[in-house]
């Protein structure tokens, strides 16, 4: 059984933004999803794309297929589409920072604003 990130509304908000479907030009993708969750699972881990389990597929063509999409400007549309917090797209590429982290983050940087305000507050800034 594969461990799967994609709930079945994450699918179906994800699945019209994602190349390879019926009616697009060029080849279909075989199984989209499955890709994905392969995709996510190696942003998740961390582990290297010779570590993707093989319930995945083979890991080379996994990770061909997740660099042509790079390529494409796939991500950040898949990112957008998803409205997941846990999951961005910058500079560095498809990354994973779980809302609680993200949640951590931003509450320490109002934690130091609010501190900066009370200390300039002492100081008759």
């Amino acid at each position: 059984m594969i461990e799967q990130y994609l709930s079945d509304e994450h699918w179906q908000a994800v699945a019209p933004v994602l190349p390879g479907k019926q009616g697009d030009p060029g080849c279909r993708g075989r199984d989209n999803r499955l890709f994905l969750e392969a995709v996510f699972w190696i942003v998740r881990t961390g582990a290297p794309w010779r570590s993707l389990p093989p319930r995945f597929g083979k890991w080379y063509t996994a990770y061909t297929r997740y660099h042509r999409w790079d390529r494409k400007g796939v991500w950040p549309r898949v990112v957008a589409a998803l409205n997941a917090c846990d999951f961005q797209y910058d500079e560095d590429g498809l990354r994973f920072t779980p809302c609680d982290e993200i949640g951590l983050a931003e509450r320490a940087r109002s934690d130091a604003d609010a501190r900066q305000s009370a200390a300039s507050q002492l100081i008759g800034v």
